[in-house]
């Protein structure tokens, strides 16, 4: 009998240990290890590892903040001290000065140092940090002054707001012998050339500059309005004071002035030049031809960190990470705002903007020739740059300062590592096809930069 009971047993046990077996998957579960494994990343040798970053508190910093807090800088072997600054100013003359070795800049920062406007200085970049993600907002007292002039449709204002509904406020303003004042953060900023672009599409003059004034708030001979250089973080409360009368920013600065009640966003960058870049990444010429194999690993992160803000997966994480103090600094709640594919124009009046900020998709970290030239043509267009200059030296000119190769060198490294696919690398010449997506349906076609600045019925034509 025990034989018996003995041989019953050890049958079960097989039987058990066989079916076991049988009910897993190798395959399944080897899969599941490729997909959940990262791709390896393929270090470079470093010829300087420990580098210093500075930024502006705008959340247009995210790529910098997710490449330090997620470990992309630590997986190309580079040390990320990521430094807040003061103002656009700090930034240009500390990357000048090799105080920093690179940082955060507005679009217009290292174009005008190349081009002779401001401090002069050879500086490059390799890698666009995002698209949209500006706003013009005006003031309570303007808005009372203008709202009921504007379109409505379903109770709400028809957007995007053209600047013709301005008109009754600026009326006002005149008769009162009250100047109309326009914040914006810098005389070389996409918001200042953004602000002046939808103005003058509807004939409202901004003014222009001259050979003794190419920057700061003096740029309005014979204009309509009053420019006011402004730092990002100072526009609410100076709004709120009277001392301006509306500005032009990035965020999170439009949305903090609807959270206060004290302003209401008009127009988003966006509908006044759709997709049009913003921030750049910024180096010496210096720097980047004695550390190469440094500057590459710097834009690989970047690239990467872009990648990870626009799967919409993560974007609640990002303003998390955005709120920390070390980066924005701000309430993670106003950072949603703009960042979680909405936008709040008065309270209450929340829309669905996708595109507000963009930071990977659309090529939006390629450092097109075309975008850098549109720049070169407001500054011609308003008087900072003042001798006649042919197309030839436009397109010269941006090839000193936008390095697409060194992008392209970072994007195939990632494109073996697994980072990237093929369709995300661009096949381009470094120029955008000719396009009319812009407030005015101006056709900018950026190999033919004279045809463009000669279109324009408010600017300087030669």
């Amino acid at each position: 009998m025990k034989p018996t009971l003995f041989r019953l047993s050890m049958l079960i046990i097989v039987t058990f240990i066989i079916f076991s077996f049988k009910g897993k998957n190798p395959t399944t579960t080897s899969s599941k290890s490729r997909i959940t494994d990262p791709p390896t990343t393929k270090k470079l040798v470093l010829e300087k590892p420990n580098v210093t970053i500075g930024f502006i508190k705008l959340t247009d910093m995210a790529p910098l903040a997710i490449a330090k807090h997620l470990g992309f800088f630590d997986a190309e072997g580079l040390n990320v001290k990521l430094e807040v600054q003061a103002n656009w100013r700090d930034i240009l003359d500390k990357v000048l000065d090799q105080q920093i070795d690179g940082a955060q800049m507005l679009a217009g920062q290292p174009i005008a140092a190349a081009a002779g406007c401001g401090r002069q200085g050879a500086l490059v970049t390799t890698f666009s940090m995002d698209l949209n993600g500006n706003a013009i907002t005006v003031s309570k007292d303007v808005w009372s002054k203008i709202a009921d002039s504007i379109p409505q449709e379903y109770g709400r204002p028809v957007h995007p707001i053209p600047a013709s509904a301005l008109m009754p406020a600026l009326h006002i303003y005149k008769k009162q012998n009250k100047p109309f004042v326009i914040g914006v953060v810098s005389a070389y900023s996409n918001h200042n050339y953004q602000l002046r672009y939808w103005l003058a599409a509807a004939g409202i003059n901004p003014g222009f500059y001259n050979n003794n004034n190419i920057q700061g708030s003096k740029g309005t001979t014979g204009g309509d309005v009053l420019l006011n250089i402004t730092a990002p973080p100072q526009m609410p409360e100076t709004l709120q004071a009277g001392t301006i009368n509306a500005y032009c920013v990035g965020e999170p600065w439009n949305q903090q002035a609807v959270d206060q009640g004290i302003g209401v966003p008009v127009v988003t960058s966006r509908e006044i030049w759709k997709n049009h870049p913003e921030k750049v990444f910024v180096m010496t010429k210096e720097f980047v031809e004695k550390y190469p194999n440094t500057a590459i690993a710097i834009t690989k992160a970047l690239i990467k960190a872009g990648k990870w803000l626009d799967d919409p997966v993560n974007r609640k994480e990002a303003t998390r990470i955005l709120s920390k103090s070390a980066y924005v600094d701000g309430d993670k709640r106003v950072i949603d705002n703009s960042m979680l594919g909405t936008f709040e124009f008065e309270k209450g009046d929340i829309r669905s903007v996708p595109d507000f900020n963009v930071f990977f998709r659309y090529n939006a970290t390629y450092p097109y020739y075309s975008d850098g030239i549109w720049f070169l043509t407001q500054m011609k267009r308003w008087g900072q740059i003042s001798e006649p200059k042919s197309n030839d030296w436009y397109h010269a000119k941006i090839k000193e300062i936008y390095k697409p190769e060194i992008w392209m060198s970072a994007a195939r490294l990632l494109l073996e590592e697994g980072f990237l696919t093929k369709d995300e690398i661009p096949t381009t010449d470094g120029y955008k096809p000719a396009s009319t997506e812009f407030i005015d349906n101006m056709v900018y076609d950026g190999k033919k930069p004279l045809e463009y600045i000669k279109g324009f019925k408010i600017g300087i034509k030669d």
